[in-house]
């Protein structure tokens, strides 16, 4: 089949690109760079910009599409509305002539009424993917682990490694299930070749969670066992970390963002039952990946 992925240089592009790869598909990795990822051939592609989409749909005119691309943080006109659901809109746009299989990246917690940017735009994303009239299949991943992820190799490594004492936000109960990036990779491959991942209408949805429900007082705990560090935790407020949070903006780059900090408080949980069943996920542990995650050779 051949298959455009957007988003192919991310930390989740480079593992879908190589399983569609082993699977035997024909491979379109589009980016803004441009860039090879494995042996798949780069295409320069702005979902933002509807002129650069309709160019590179037109050009490979895909069989389906893995649509991966998503920011984390904001910056200039690289907006959470702009990537997610505009950037999203004009895909779809471009993809009408072509009836295209669509493999949708959302994000668990996805709600309009979300006070978290992030999440309210990846909710109207979903909308317009489901409105859109093409069979789809939309994947709401919880924290996805593994080398190179942004959650546990930077903020939540930056969070236990910088403070002298480790901050605990709240009471530090809100709940978590990690997802390894293999077992999200292979999920979006195998939607592919399973036709009943799209359901009896146009389109099925799949929370993509891990094996194991954490509080986030327990994520830093083992954040710290990983490091091999030994430190002092500190509960704080939440009225303190709500007058914290937004002065840390003032920095180049500031700890935690306050979109990140109103989904920690949120918290991010779901029953991994349904996709591991229908995918055959392997569901690996967020202890086994962690040293390797934070102590790279």
């Amino acid at each position: 089949m051949k298959v455009l992925v957007t988003g192919a240089t991310g930390f989740v592009g480079k593992a879908v690109v190589q399983d569609l790869l082993v699977a035997g598909h024909q491979v379109v990795a589009g980016s803004r760079g441009g860039k090879q990822v494995h042996s798949a051939q780069g295409i320069s592609l702005d979902v933002t910009n509807p002129d650069s989409v309709r160019r590179v749909v037109d050009t490979v005119q895909p069989e389906a599409v893995i649509h991966l691309v998503g920011i984390i943080r904001e910056k200039g006109s690289q907006t959470f509305e702009a990537v997610h659901t505009v950037g999203t809109q004009n895909l779809l746009e471009a993809l009408k002539p072509y009836r295209s299989r669509l493999v949708h990246m959302s994000a668990l917690g996805a709600a309009l009424d979300s006070p978290s940017g992030y999440s309210s735009s990846k909710a109207r994303a979903e909308n317009a993917v489901k409105a859109s009239g093409l069979p789809y299949t939309i994947f709401r991943p919880s924290l996805i682990f593994g080398p190179g992820d942004d959650f546990f190799g930077n903020v939540l490594k930056n969070l236990v490694s910088l403070p002298p004492i480790v901050p605990i936000i709240g009471d530090g109960l809100f709940p978590f299930r990690p997802v390894w990036v293999g077992d999200v990779s292979r999920a979006f491959v195998r939607a592919l070749e399973l036709p009943h991942s799209v359901g009896q209408s146009l389109g099925q949805s799949f929370d993509l969670t891990g094996p194991t429900e954490y509080t986030f007082k327990e994520l830093l705990s083992l954040e710290l066992a990983a490091l091999g560090r030994k430190k002092p935790m500190l509960h704080v407020p939440l009225f303190v970390m709500n007058l914290m949070v937004p002065l840390m903006q003032i920095l180049p780059n500031p700890p935690i963002t306050k979109d990140q900090y109103s989904m920690l408080k949120a918290g991010n949980t779901a029953n991994p039952s349904p996709a591991r069943e229908v995918f055959g996920l392997e569901m690996e542990s967020l202890e086994a990946w962690l040293p390797r995650i934070l102590l790279p050779k």
